[in-house]
């Protein structure tokens, strides 16, 4: 009769081993499902396009220099109302004997909230530009002396856009523009880490649009998680 096999022999799989796999599997499954969306943020906008719509603001005659202008409008006339958004625009005159603009957006670097011109707007001077396809662009004079600011969080901007005080982690968004045939065209939006100057002379840090409560520069933005891409 052949020797019983030892308990040690025939427990080739002890209950440690096994449950010591299922954990590193698992862990496994895990990893691959938080990083295989960051992985997709960070290869899609190579192969996505992204749409931008251009916004004719009208004729550059109707932005006095040295004021700012709210204004209205949609960037995406096929969604409606939904696509409403708020700029606020100072011709700034020439600079090499081209038309200059600061176009600001009105989205509060840290939660998006609209903020407000820290001054009067002028509503008995508003002007209701109509343009091609019938759409309206509605501009209104202001005088925001001291910047701009947010009513939710306490948000301030100077009218270049550059946070002053409170819980802003970077300047306002702006606007890209150009002229054609005489008319303000309003173009992609892009986030700025800090202006120095002003008007014509301002030099603009410079980067891609980032959401709301991200920072664009210094150490912070490496602590960030991919941003998706924005339309």
């Amino acid at each position: 009769m052949p020797e019983a096999e030892s308990e040690e022999e025939i427990d080739r799989f002890p209950r440690s081993k096994f449950l010591e796999g299922a954990t590193l599997g698992l862990g496994g499954v895990i990893g691959g499902l938080v990083t295989v969306p960051v992985l997709g943020f960070a290869v899609a906008p190579a192969f996505l396009h992204q749409h931008t719509h251009n916004v004719d603001l009208g004729p550059i005659g109707d932005f006095t220099e040295g004021q700012f202008v709210v204004a209205t409008f949609m960037v995406d006339p096929a969604a409606g109302e939904v696509s409403r958004r708020t700029a606020y625009v100072r011709n700034n005159g020439l600079l090499k004997n081209l038309p200059s603009f600061t176009i600001l957006s009105n989205r509060c670097a840290h939660l998006g909230c609209p903020v407000q011109p820290n001054g009067p707007i002028f509503q008995d001077k508003e002007k209701i530009q109509k343009i091609k396809g019938g759409l309206e662009v509605r501009l209104i004079p202001t005088l925001p002396a001291g910047g701009f600011g947010c009513p939710c969080h306490g948000g301030q901007y100077d009218t270049e856009g550059n946070r002053t005080a409170g819980p802003p982690v970077r300047a306002l968004d702006r606007y890209e523009y150009s002229i054609r045939n005489g008319n303000l065209w309003l173009g992609k939006t892009y986030s700025v880490g800090k202006v120095k100057g002003q008007g014509a002379n301002a030099q603009i840090a410079k980067y891609p649009l980032a959401g709301p409560g991200e920072h664009v520069d210094g150490i912070e933005s490496w602590l960030y998680p991919v941003d998706p891409p924005h339309g």
